[in-house]
This record gives C-alpha cells, sequence and structure tokens, in this order.
C-alpha cells in the first residue's frame, strides 16, 4: 500500500528571539506527532535537514538526543530548498521497504534571530564556487537576476511587461499570506508598490526576493495502515521525482530550462495525472523568477505564457493554477529548509480542507516542488486527497 503523510505541523514564523534552531524542531516535531496521532515511541525513522544558524554535523542525532527519542533509522539529508521534498521521498522509500513504519522528517532554523539578515546572506553568499564565482562577488540575488535577464532575452519579454509579470507574483502571494494569520508578511502589497522597490539586483526589486525567517515544519510518512490506526486525515504520495543538474551557476546547462523539468515528468508519470489534473501546486519560490521560469519548465504553462496569465489571474485561489496559497517563501516565511516544508503542510492543508479562508474548493491533488541551491536539485511530489 502507498504511504501517506499522516500528521504535519508548522511553528510560528518571523522574527522569534528567545527560541532556538533546537526548540523550533521539538515544538514543530511534537505538534505534527499529535496531528498524526502518534506517540513519540511510535516513531521508528527520524529524517532532518540542517542548519545555518547551528550548523551541527549530525542534526538528526543531535535532534534525536534533544527530543530523547532513539529511532532505528536516523539521518540527515542537506539539498537546499529541495531537501523538504528529497526527505519526503526517502521518508516514503523506507516505508515501502519495510524499515520503518512511521517517519518523522522535521526542519527549522533561527536565521533571523540567530543570525540577522546580513549573517543569513553573507553565509549564503559562500555557496558560490571558491575560484569562478566568490572572487567576482557573485551573490544569490545576482545569480537569480542572471537567470531573469536571460528569460527576457529568450522569451523577448519588453522590461516593463516582464516587471509587472514580476511584480504580479510578489502581490498575488501577499494576498495569499493576508489570509494566513501566521504569515511573517501580512502588509498590504500593491502593484505601484511593488514596481518602485528598491534594486536588489537589476531587474530584481526588494519583494521579488524571499524572506528571512525564524521557523520551523515537520510532517509524519506513515504505512497506510499504521496510519489507519491513529488518524482519519491521511494524504496520500501519488508519485515523487528527482533531478540534480549542477552546484555552480556557472555550470548551470541551462538559465531558462531546469531539472525540474525531469522531476516533475517522474512524479507526474508515477501519479498517472498531468498538469491539468493538478487542482494546487506549492511552489518554491526564492524569488519571484524562479516562480515564473519554473512554471513554464514544469509544464504548466507553454513557453512565454506563464506572464500573461499570472498578470491575468491565474495563480489566485480561484485562478487557472491555485499557486502557493500560504504566501510562499515570498511573504509567508523562509527559514531554511522549513521554507520547503511550509510548502508541503500547506498542500496537506488543502487536500485536508483545513485552509480556511484560503481554501480552494474542490481541492483533491496537489503539486508539491523544491528547488535548492541556484536552480541546482530539484525535487517533486504528487499528493492527493485519500
Amino acid at each position: 500500500m502507498t504511504p501517506v503523510i499522516s500528521g504535519v505541523a508548522d511553528t510560528a514564523v518571523g522574527r522569534l528571539d528567545g527560541t532556538s534552531c533546537m526548540a523550533l524542531h521539538a515544538e514543530a516535531a511534537t505538534a505534527a506527532l499529535a496531528d498524526a496521532g502518534l506517540r513519540a515511541d511510535e516513531v521508528d525513522g527520524v529524517l532532518c535537514a540542517y542548519s545555518l544558524a547551528e550548523p551541527h554535523l549530525m542534526l538528526s542525532s543531535v535532534f534525536n538526543e534533544y527530543f530523547g527519542i532513539t529511532p532505528s533509522y536516523s539521518a540527515a539529508i542537506q539539498a537546499g530548498g529541495a531537501t523538504a521534498c528529497a526527505l519526503v521521498m526517502q521518508a516514503v522509500a523506507l516505508v515501502r521497504a519495510g524499515i520503518c513504519r512511521n517517519v518523522l522528517a522535521v526542519c527549522a532554523d533561527n536565521r533571523l534571530s540567530g543570525m540577522g539578515r546580513g549573517g543569513a546572506v553573507a553565509a549564503l553568499a559562500e555557496v558560490g564556487h571558491p575560484q569562478f564565482e566568490r572572487p567576482y562577488g557573485l551573490s544569490i540575488p545576482a545569480a537569480y537576476a542572471l537567470v531573469a535577464r536571460r528569460y527576457m532575452h529568450e522569451r523577448g519579454v519588453a522590461p516593463d511587461v516582464f516587471a509587472e509579470q514580476l511584480a504580479a507574483i510578489a502581490v498575488t502571494q501577499r494576498g495569499h499570506a493576508r489570509r494566513h494569520p501566521k504569515a511573517q508578511a501580512r502588509d498590504p502589497l500593491t502593484m505601484e508598490q511593488a514596481l518602485s522597490a528598491r534594486m536588489i539586483a537589476d531587474p530584481l526589486r526588494l519583494f521579488d526576493c524571499c524572506l528571512v525567517s525564524d521557523g520551523g515544519a515537520a510532517i509524519v510518512v506513515s504505512a497506510a495502515d499504521s496510519a489507519a490506526d491513529h488518524t482519519s486525515r491521511p494524504v496520500s504520495i501519488l508519485g515523487y521525482g528527482q533531478m540534480n543538474t549542477h552546484e555552480h551557476t556557472f555550470a548551470m546547462p541551462s538559465l531558462t530550462d531546469f531539472g525540474c523539468r525531469q522531476s516533475a515528468a517522474q512524479a507526474f508519470a508515477m501519479a498517472g495525472l498531468t498538469p491539468a489534473d493538478i487542482d494546487i501546486a506549492e511552489i518554491y519560490d526564492s524569488f519571484t523568477i524562479t516562480l515564473l521560469a519554473e512554471l513554464e519548465s514544469i509544464g504548466f504553462f507553454p513557453k512565454g505564457e506563464a506572464g500573461p496569465a499570472i498578470l491575468d489571474g491565474a495563480l489566485e485561489l480561484d485562478g487557472l493554477l491555485p499557486c502557493n496559497t500560504h504566501g510562499g517563501l515570498l511573504s509567508y516565511a523562509h527559514s531554511g529548509a522549513a521554507g520547503g516544508m511550509f510548502h508541503i503542510v500547506e498542500a496537506v492543508r488543502q487536500l485536508r480542507g483545513e485552509a480556511d479562508d484560503r481554501q480552494v474548493a474542490g481541492a483533491g491533488t496537489a503539486f508539491v516542488h523544491g528547488d535548492g541551491g541556484i536552480l541546482s536539485a530539484h525535487c517533486s511530489l504528487i499528493l492527493g486527497r485519500a
């Protein structure tokens, strides 16, 4: 039987002074287990990600010790923004193989209070290639600006039109976040504000860039019969796929077509579905250009058509493809690997009908995607209402 997601949870997000990476892990884990109806001693597998604020060598072991559990399987995975989805893939493999029955996957970090915006930006600047990128000052926003510039060139989009397309993404997701009581950024955002915000890396302005946050999230992946013993609201994992094309920007095979094409194709083939069958999408949005380009690379829109569709309201809750219904990394929160986990938690809540004012009517299938590095590591999931 197909493993299911039996429990999900997320903590408060934003600036959480006085907390810690491990405290956020424990809070998210406790709530996810309660949501699944499981005791801590019923967890036989634990998967963690990584932390910049508390860079432990063996994060999963540190968490187990802190949380007071001794699972038979424990590991930490690091794939940048693709980590959360990769944790789900690993958890499914463990359950399918009979190694585990209940796998707890938890991600958290206190990047904002523990490092500050400057500290987080400085740490991420070190991901560049030590010979070909770091000496020339290539920042992560600058790398995504290269993607944006190439997209404009290849699609033949005028700069003013392109700016409006990106701004529409930021404004749409802020509208979703304003419906979420936990979201970090809930102030109104207009097109005019987005278009006139200060430049970060031309053509990307302030609201084209994700937040820096504290926060954590966790999910439980269980054998279907185990979930039936504890919860009546499981979500099926219908398909998944992964693709890794490069690590550093200078080695990218394309600046407009990414490994999400292959990872999504694998997931759709496994699920027996197509992009037209998806009711909601929760797609990693480190920058507005990330989402714009990936919507086309995944196959939700033909090349050059995502931007006009977004301007016409395609990503709204009642649009063609309701997307990042919690506000995404741009307006909900981004606390490292937990940023990707927030997307999974939101998808599960939408499929359960628990999204309150932001609920998409009739949501039965969800596509979730995470990407790490500079569009380097890609992992896609397709979830369904059980």
